[in-house]
């Protein structure tokens, strides 16, 4: 497990610092990342997974607090260190700390939980913060 967060630090710090087409370094925007890692109950059931992603999708466009976003599936990659068994992923990252606590709070953000946790049998979140 403390391989899998370390491999998943190692990865966030590469994320956020990518290089675009001139060659320069561009970090992302917001000082606050948060990423969710959704395991479904039936994750094979079309249904089921198009009502999720519509809740999130739903969810994350009318959240004013969120600076970027991406919702994921898993990669169709095979390395020892990745870890592909989730459903869904999401990355969203935050202008800072107490942006991303206002989102906590937010009314859409406790509806999406309240009509989709029960498609839900496990979830990871991993918050951090930009190196200064």
């Amino acid at each position: 497990m403390k391989l899998k967060i370390a491999i998943f630090f190692i990865l966030l710090i590469g994320y956020t610092s990518c290089s675009d087409k001139t060659g320069t370094t561009t970090t992302i925007q917001g000082d606050f990342a948060h990423t969710v890692y959704f395991w479904l109950h039936n994750p094979d059931h079309s249904e089921d997974r198009e009502a999720f992603k519509t809740s999130l999708t739903n969810f994350i466009n009318q959240s004013p607090y969120i600076t970027t976003k991406h919702i994921g599936v898993p990669a169709k990659t095979n390395r020892d260190v990745i870890d592909n068994s989730y459903t869904y992923s999401l990355l969203l990252t935050f202008k800072d700390k107490a942006t991303q606590d206002q989102y906590q709070e937010e009314p859409a953000h406790k509806q999406f939980i309240a009509e989709s946790s029960h498609l839900w049998s496990k979830v990871i979140v991993y918050d951090s913060e930009n190196l200064k």
